[in-house]
């Protein structure tokens, strides 16, 4: 399976509790941390609600 590497890019100031607890559960505490996970159906959906928040680096 294939892995994505997946950096945060945005501070979690002002956003919602959702979105803080998904950013925590994809591993982040940093910004510009990155992270390296298998691309799941299910991780694309937790990056859908916080796409503005994060990117994929190559």
């Amino acid at each position: 399976m294939e892995t994505l590497k997946i950096k945060l890019v945005r501070s979690l100031i002002g956003k919602t509790e959702k979105q803080k607890n998904i950013i925590k559960s994809l591993g982040f505490t940093k910004i510009g941390q990155v992270k390296e996970h298998k691309d799941t159906p299910q991780l694309r959906g937790l990056m859908r609600n916080v796409e503005h928040m994060i990117e994929i680096v190559d």
